[in-house]
């Protein structure tokens, strides 16, 4: 009985060996490393979409706060507690 037992736990365990070094090996294979390409091409295509996104909202927020100004007759400064290059005191 204890063969039987230690026969089927090889077998599951030579399976599960079998087709992680199939699927391992698919990734290789020319369809494989295009389908890896592809997800790594559509994950910088939607971080710089978020990004552009990103931009045009603060872009906008700034012309809106220059626009108030404008409007209001008063001159535009920009205030931050951080530099151009995010150090403190580069003005």
């Amino acid at each position: 009985m204890k063969r039987l037992l230690w026969l089927g736990v090889g077998l599951a365990v030579g399976a599960i060996v079998v087709r992680k070094l199939t699927q391992k090996a698919n990734e290789f294979t020319p369809t494989g490393i295009a389908t890896s390409l592809s997800q790594s091409a559509g994950g910088l295509v939607e971080s710089m979409r978020s990004f552009v996104e990103d931009v045009r909202a603060n872009a906008a927020e700034r012309e809106e706060q220059i626009n108030k100004a404008f409007a209001e007759g008063e001159l535009y400064v920009y205030e931050d507690e951080d530099g151009p290059d995010g150090q403190e005191g580069n003005r």
